[in-house]
C-alpha cells in the first residue's frame, strides 16, 4: 500500500519565522520613527518657537517624517532580518521547470525593487501632501510658500535618493562602495546641500550670487545648485564647492544710487529735487506696493575728480530693487532736466604759461 503524499510546504516567506522577522523590523523601524519625529519636533519647537503650537503645518510634517522613516527603516532591517531567522525567499519557487536565472538572489532583488518602489512612491506622496497644506494654509505667505517649494523638491529628491541607495546596499552588499574615494565628494556634496536648506540660506526663485556667479535659483538638489543668468546662460555649482554665496532676494532688498553732482551745484538743493521725485513713485499705484520705506538720503559719499557722490538707497520687497530703481532713476533724470541741473561729465584744466 502506498502511503499518503504529505502537502506540499508552504514558502519560507509565508513561514513562522518569516512573519516573526518581519514583525521584529517593524517594530524597530516604529521605534526609529518615534526617536526621529521626536527630534523632528523639538527642532521645529526651537526653530519656529511659540508659533510651533498653532500651526496644523507642524504636526503634519512631523508625521510624514514619522511615516517616511518607518518605512525606510523596514526596507534596510527586513532582509537582515529574514537572514538571521535562516529565511529563504527563494524556496519552493525553484523547481525544475522553473528557469535558471530565477535564483535566491533573483528572487531577493525582484522582492527589493518592489518594496523600494512603493517605498519612494509613498515617501513622495507624504511630502506632495506637506507642501500642499503649507500653500493653501491661511497664513501662508509668498516666502513661506517658496520655502516649502523648495524643501518639498529637495526632500522629495533626498529620499529617492536614500531610499534607492539603501536598497542597492542591502540588495547588492556593496557598503565598501560608501567609502570609496569617489563617493567622498559626493557625500560631502550631500551634507553641504541638507545645510545649504536646512538653513534656508536660498529657496528657488531667488536671485544669488555663488563664488561671483550670479543669476536666478532654478533648482536646488541635493548635490547641486543651478543658477540662469541674465543672459540666459545655466550654471551648475555643487554644493561642496560653495564658498561665497549671496541671496539678493532674501526678505527685502535695498537699491543703491550713486549719484554725480557738479561742485557748482547746491548738494541740498539736489537732495530735495531726488526726494520729490522719489515721493512721486511712492504714491504710483504701479508702484507703491512694491516699496518698503521711503526714500534714505546717505548724504556725501565721495569727492571726486569732476564729480561729489551723493548716495541714496531705497527699501523694497525682494526682487523689485531692480524695477523700482530704475523707474526712479528715469524719475531723477527727467527732474534734473526741468531743473536745469546738469549730470557733470570729467573736464581737465590747461593752464598755459607764457615765457618771457
Amino acid at each position: 500500500m502506498q502511503a499518503p503524499e504529505s502537502a506540499p510546504a508552504l514558502p519560507s516567506f509565508l513561514s513562522l519565522e518569516a512573519v516573526a522577522a518581519l514583525a521584529m523590523a517593524a517594530l524597530l523601524a516604529l521605534a526609529a520613527a518615534m526617536v526621529v519625529g521626536t527630534f523632528t519636533r523639538r527642532l521645529l519647537r526651537a526653530i519656529e518657537g511659540e508659533r510651533f503650537q498653532t500651526q496644523a503645518i507642524a504636526t503634519a510634517t512631523v508625521k510624514a517624517v514619522q511615516r517616511i522613516t518607518f518605512i525606510l527603516g523596514l526596507l534596510v532591517l527586513a532582509f537582515p532580518a529574514l537572514d538571521l531567522a535562516g529565511v529563504d525567499l527563494a524556496v519552493g519557487l525553484q523547481q525544475e521547470d522553473v528557469t535558471a536565472w530565477l535564483t535566491r538572489n533573483g528572487v531577493r532583488l525582484l522582492f527589493l525593487l518592489l518594496i523600494a518602489l512603493a517605498a519612494n512612491r509613498f515617501a513622495a506622496s507624504v511630502i506632495r501632501r506637506a507642501e500642499q497644506e503649507i500653500a493653501d494654509g491661511a497664513d501662508a505667505s509668498d516666502e513661506r510658500r517658496k520655502r516649502a517649494q523648495t524643501v518639498g523638491a529637495t526632500a522629495r529628491r533626498f529620499f529617492s535618493i536614500l531610499i534607492w541607495t539603501a536598497a542597492a546596499l542591502t540588495g547588492a552588499g556593496i557598503i565598501g562602495l560608501a567609502v570609496g574615494f569617489g563617493a567622498q565628494t559626493l557625500v560631502k556634496d550631500i551634507i553641504s546641500g541638507l545645510f545649504l536648506i536646512a538653513e534656508d540660506q536660498v529657496r528657488i526663485g531667488d536671485v544669488v550670487l555663488i563664488n561671483g556667479i550670479g543669476g536666478a535659483v532654478e533648482e536646488i538638489n541635493l548635490r547641486t545648485i543651478v543658477l540662469r543668468d541674465f543672459e540666459g546662460v545655466v550654471h551648475t555649482i555643487a554644493a561642496g564647492e560653495i564658498r561665497t554665496l549671496a541671496n539678493r532676494s532674501k526678505d527685502f532688498a535695498f537699491y543703491v544710487i550713486d549719484l554725480g553732482v557738479s561742485y557748482d551745484d547746491d548738494t541740498d538743493r539736489i537732495v530735495e529735487v531726488v526726494q520729490d521725485a522719489a515721493r512721486e513713485l511712492l504714491v504710483d499705484p504701479g508702484y507703491a506696493a512694491s516699496i518698503l520705506e521711503p526714500l534714505e538720503v546717505v548724504g556725501v559719499d565721495a569727492f571726486k575728480a569732476s564729480e561729489v557722490t551723493l548716495r541714496f538707497r531705497i527699501k523694497t520687497v525682494p526682487l523689485k530693487q531692480w524695477a523700482v530703481g530704475r523707474e526712479l532713476r528715469r524719475r531723477i533724470k527727467k527732474a534734473f532736466d526741468a531743473k536745469g541741473i546738469r549730470i557733470p561729465f570729467p573736464q581737465m584744466e590747461i593752464t598755459i604759461k607764457k615765457s618771457e
